[in-house]
């Protein structure tokens, strides 16, 4: 009883994603190589197409290696997200600023990189920028100390701009300490994984976000196919399973309704295992990994059920109306 009114509220708020046909979506992913990697948001763009023909999910990435929310903020990100608003007077000053943080520190590596991107940017502003539909915020790390932590701290501070363009806000949670580079083989400890999503949870409904709940999504498929792994063995990244697993959560999060039945069932690696293996992943497999139908039904299945657990413990953490 509790699933079916969660899963009819869900329907009864969120209901514009889900018709979405016949329609252009101007979705902005911001993370990390954990967004980077796969080209995971065009796997999303895939499934989200199959599932809703007519659509056009425009996608555009803002990556930066092995940075958080933190990081992005500091390199100047959220001019990217106010694209429909940035003023070339606005774009100068944040090359100015990363100019400064260069000279302060010559060692940043990340400074070059972005002053780079902005200088681009700022020739592209010739044209006006349609408003973002979706902006996705990607943790990293940065999610681990619950209410403290920066992911919690400056998710708002990008929220803010987004709602202010009537878009919608996604907090993409990753688990870079819980993917397994092994079979499971034996029961998982959940106590850290629930712990995270709920402080998500609680972030999720203070700045009205759409959840990606990596960490039930994780628990489930561990406990249910101990069998598959989710990352690689010589590389500390999300494996092609893991980022299947992960496209389909977006799908049932953004349209409210399972992916179950998508045929789409090959996800392609971005990094290969040398110049002389560009067709093997780090791991020295197939790059391109194409599911069976039972592994991609069942991936499909736990990514919507994962979801609706994550949506149970947010429902059940929500203050009670007298």
């Amino acid at each position: 009883m509790k699933r079916l009114l969660l899963i009819l509220a869900c329907l009864a708020t969120s209901t514009s994603l889900a018709a979405a046909a016949d329609k252009t979506l101007n979705v902005l992913f911001i993370g990390n190589s954990f967004t980077g990697r796969h080209d995971l948001s065009q796997v999303v763009k895939t499934l989200a197409e199959e599932g809703n023909p007519g659509l056009d999910f425009k996608v555009t990435t803002v990556i930066y290696g092995g940075r958080i929310l933190k990081d992005h903020w500091r390199l100047g990100t959220q001019n990217f997200v106010n694209l429909w608003k940035l003023t070339p007077a606005d774009e100068q000053a944040t090359i100015d600023e990363l100019k400064s943080q260069i000279e302060r520190d010559p060692k940043d590596k990340y400074a070059p990189s972005a002053l780079a991107r902005h200088k681009e940017l700022l020739k592209q502003l010739d044209h006006p920028y349609p408003k973002w539909d979706i902006v996705v915020l990607q943790s990293y790390r940065d999610d681990w100390e619950g209410d403290a932590s920066l992911y919690v701290e400056y998710a708002p501070k990008f929220a803010e701009l987004i709602h202010a363009q009537g878009g919608r806000v996604v907090l993409y949670v990753t688990v870079p300490e819980m993917q397994n580079a092994e079979p499971i083989k034996g029961p998982q400890d959940s106590a850290a994984a629930i712990a995270k999503s709920q402080a998500i949870a609680r972030l999720a409904r203070k700045i009205d976000a759409t959840v990606v709940p990596m960490p039930m999504v994780t628990l489930l498929c561990q406990d249910e196919r101990p069998d598959l792994t989710l990352r690689f063995v010589n590389d500390a990244h999300l494996n092609q399973t893991m980022a299947y697993l992960t496209a389909c959560t977006f799908y049932g999060a953004l349209f409210d309704r399972s992916p179950e039945g998508l045929k789409t069932d090959t996800v392609t690696d971005t990094r290969y295992l040398d110049a002389d293996h560009r067709d093997q992943d780090r791991d020295g497999k197939p790059i391109k990994k194409v599911f069976s139908a039972k592994d991609r039904g069942d991936l499909q299945r736990i990514a919507w059920e994962g979801l609706n657990d994550f949506r149970q413990l947010a429902t059940e953490l929500a203050p009670k109306k007298n």
